[in-house]
């Protein structure tokens, strides 16, 4: 049975004093972890670890939230939190198959800050920082400010092309992290959005309500409550980051009508087994946060130590099916290196098939025949269609 249990992690390694101010988001963000000295002060750092802090500067920022921070193991470089946020020496190396831009991103950007790549969808990078940096973000090279690029979204023109755009029915915000501005700015940009007529719905991908799940009060859901349609997609990787403030936060915007969905990386020493993902899921929906995207980890330059073989994540998708309820598993999925998008991929459930008949296997290793219709004659099929496109009589 997976553990779904919620922790409160407050203060932690912070003095008495802190809680006085702890649930403050901007309390949170002022006392952000992102120096070797404070780390230094809080943990037993290894050495790879205090190289990897050095070279931090040159690549992606180090800051982690003082909640996010109360969830690493002092003595322990392995600890699932760490690995994920406290930079490490090999980072700074590149394997031949790692990129700067691993999804293609800047190849499919009709306005700078806008990425077009799916024929009825875009991506609005709105920011380039976050409460948090994770060590193994795609977009490294332009978020924290500190990569070798800078993000330059122009927003009048980006605006003015989805305006232009009618084929674009869904606007994903993200960045960096949307949840950094402030309510008033956030709406703003919700409001010039919801004013073009062709856009259906808009998305937010957030790890804010994980890092600092301070920032979601009642305002900022009674907000985004007048932009409906309107999804979050949240970022969690590993059961100890579902505390009982996160659990609390996500609440909050399921009750304001938010879908929520989880987006996963397989991650290396973090959530490369069943029995860990098997807890994470679990916990997510007692969250209210549907699972939705178990990712390869991309090909970013300095993330081999993080990189997993595929076959765990199959394994993985295998080890949930039929275990846990449907609800509960993600899609595996690869972003295709240099801008293939998501491309699916699962156990082999299909033996075999001959005309007439499909053989399967179901997750206890049964086997089963499926007889399989032959395929419809194209003259019926276009008959039928042409019929019922046929207007009704009265």
């Amino acid at each position: 049975m997976s553990d779904t249990t919620f922790r409160s992690h407050a203060p932690g390694y912070w003095p008495a004093e802190a809680m006085h101010h702890w649930n403050e988001a901007r309390w949170q963000l002022r006392n952000r972890v992102d120096s070797l000295a404070d780390l230094e002060a809080r943990l037993n750092l290894s050495d790879v670890e205090r190289a990897g802090v050095l070279l931090a500067g040159n690549k992606l920022a180090m800051s982690i939230t003082p909640h996010f921070f109360n969830l690493i193991d002092r003595d322990d470089p392995g600890c699932p939190i760490r690995r994920q946020v406290i930079p490490r020496l090999e980072e700074g190396w590149s394997a031949p198959e790692e990129y700067s831009d691993p999804c293609g991103e800047d190849a499919h950007m009709p306005v700078p800050g806008l990425v077009h790549r799916y024929p009825d969808r875009v991506l609005f990078l709105v920011t380039d920082r976050c409460a948090s940096y994770c060590r193994y973000c795609t977009r490294s090279r332009v978020v924290s400010g500190v990569g070798e690029q800078h993000l330059e979204t122009q927003w009048e023109a980006a605006f003015k092309y989805l305006e232009g755009t009618p084929q674009v029915r869904d606007v994903l915000l993200s960045g960096g992290d949307p949840l950094v501005f402030s309510d008033e700015r956030l709406d703003r940009i919700l409001t010039r959005l919801r004013a073009i007529p062709h856009i259906e719905f808009l998305r937010i991908g957030s790890r804010i309500p994980i890092f600092m799940p301070q920032r979601i009060t009642p305002g900022l859901c009674a907000m985004l409550k007048k932009h409906h349609p309107l999804f979050l997609s949240i970022h969690t990787n590993h059961p100890r980051e579902l505390t009982s403030e996160v659990r609390d936060a996500l609440g909050l915007l399921a009750d304001a009508g938010i879908p929520l969905g989880n987006q996963t990386v397989l991650l290396r020493g973090v959530n490369d087994s069943v029995a860990v993902q098997k807890s994470l899921l679990h916990k997510l929906l007692m969250c209210r946060v549907r699972p939705y995207y178990l990712y390869q980890c991309d090909l970013i330059n300095g993330s081999s130590h993080l990189r997993t073989p595929v076959a765990d994540g199959i394994a993985i998708i295998d080890g949930l099916r039929g275990h846990t309820t449907g609800y509960a598993i993600p899609q595996f999925v690869i972003d295709g290196p240099g801008g293939g998008g998501k491309i699916p991929l699962n156990p082999q459930y299909i033996i075999d098939t001959t005309p007439g008949k499909v053989t399967l296997r179901n997750y206890e290793g049964a086997v089963f025949e499926y007889p399989d219709p032959s395929p419809m004659p194209p003259a019926v099929r276009h008959r039928l269609l042409a019929q019922s496109h046929q207007p009704q009589g009265v």
